[in-house]
């Protein structure tokens, strides 16, 4: 029987599963599923759990069955490619005859002394437990500061304004504007948003230094109850640690049929894979369905194809609180309550049928 290892249960892995079971799996492969959680979590809806707008059941969504599908729980430590190995935090190893890795990513701190001491995360759930006890546990009056003016920074700062009007929320961006990487159009509305909604917006922002309590912006101290870090992600640790060839982000390099060069057998999802475009739920699903090719060919005794078109994706959609948005579908900016319903909808599918 060989065994197909998929490590980490986000969208990638996920959507491999969904691919494969129940009747796309050869009889003679059976896979083992590993990760920390015995659950699939909605990470594109941690800023809403971290911000107290709905409640922990709302972001899990269950494992698939099936007689030849296990779960191993557990913290990864390092992957031996050549020895086709796994190793774990309890001294556990499991073996694999495929293996795909989509362990997901961490937040990058940028050298920046005390960031990762003082500040608070919404990337992972249980980290983001922990930034709703901190944001919730506040008095009224208190200063949360949130840094980093990208989508995540966005809506955990509009999140947090509609869940605490009694707070005050201060955003820090390094950008002229926030939501560089979009349109104009669109960053000016979003900028506006919260200018209109009593957010603060610090932009041109240079964070030298985190102490407890304290924001030093050009050096400059600003006093903050509670310090969200959304400015920056990097691959997991342990993919990091990969002695294979990697992209400036630290990304692995990969071949087109999404394998790492000299393995053919070890596959690379998500945000850890060196892709033209930047990680997202979307990129991870559209790899996922390419790498379920290739394993079915292989399984086969037949070639891969030798090239896949280009993942199209259909656009990326962010929140302002529960009634309004932003996004870009099909190259076309959408504003306001439309934008929102379609972002809502779009998670419910997901959500209920499998994407």
């Amino acid at each position: 029987m060989k065994k197909l290892v998929v490590l980490g249960a986000g969208y990638g892995g996920m959507r491999i599963l969904h691919r494969l079971l129940p009747n796309q799996l050869p009889a003679d492969v059976e896979v083992v599923l590993v990760d920390r959680a015995p659950y699939h979590s909605l990470k594109t809806e941690f800023y809403a759990l971290a911000a107290g707008t709905i409640s922990d059941h709302h972001v899990r969504v269950s494992f698939p069955e099936h007689e030849r599908l296990s779960v191993k729980y557990g913290e990864v430590t390092k992957v031996d490619i050549e020895g086709k190995t796994i190793h774990f935090e309890d001294g556990s190893t499991l073996n694999f005859d495929d293996l795909v890795i989509g362990l997901g990513c961490e937040d990058k701190y940028h050298n920046i002394p005390g960031a990762e001491e003082h500040t608070y995360s919404i990337q992972t759930i249980n980290k983001s437990r922990k930034a709703y006890q901190a944001l919730n546990d506040l008095p009224a009056n208190k200063v949360v500061a949130i840094v980093g003016g990208g989508l995540s920074g966005v809506e955990i700062a509009s999140e947090l304004h509609e869940s605490r009007p009694d707070l005050t929320v201060k955003l820090f961006d390094r950008g002229n504007i926030i939501l560089s990487s979009f349109p104009e159009r669109l960053s000016k509305y979003v900028q506006n948003w919260f200018e209109t909604h009593g957010v603060e917006v610090v932009n041109s922002s240079n964070i030298t230094c985190v102490e407890e309590n304290t924001l030093f912006n050009h050096g400059e101290p600003v006093h903050c109850d509670v310090i969200v870090w959304t400015a920056g992600i990097q691959p997991n640790k342990v993919v990091r640690e990969l002695d294979v060839e990697k992209d400036n982000q630290g990304r692995v390099v990969l071949t087109k049929q999404h394998n790492i060069p000299g393995f053919e057998n070890v596959y690379v999802v998500g945000d850890c894979a060196s892709l033209p475009h930047a990680p997202s739920a979307q990129l991870a699903e559209g790899q996922a369905e390419q790498i379920v090719q290739v394993l079915q060919k292989r399984w086969n005794g037949e070639a891969p194809p030798e090239e896949f078109p280009a993942i199209k994706l259909k656009g990326v959609l962010g929140s302002l609180g529960k009634k309004h948005g932003f996004g870009l579908v099909n190259e076309r900016p959408l504003t306001g309550r439309v934008a929102r319903l379609l972002k809502s909808g779009i998670l419910w599918m997901y959500k209920y049928h499998n994407g």
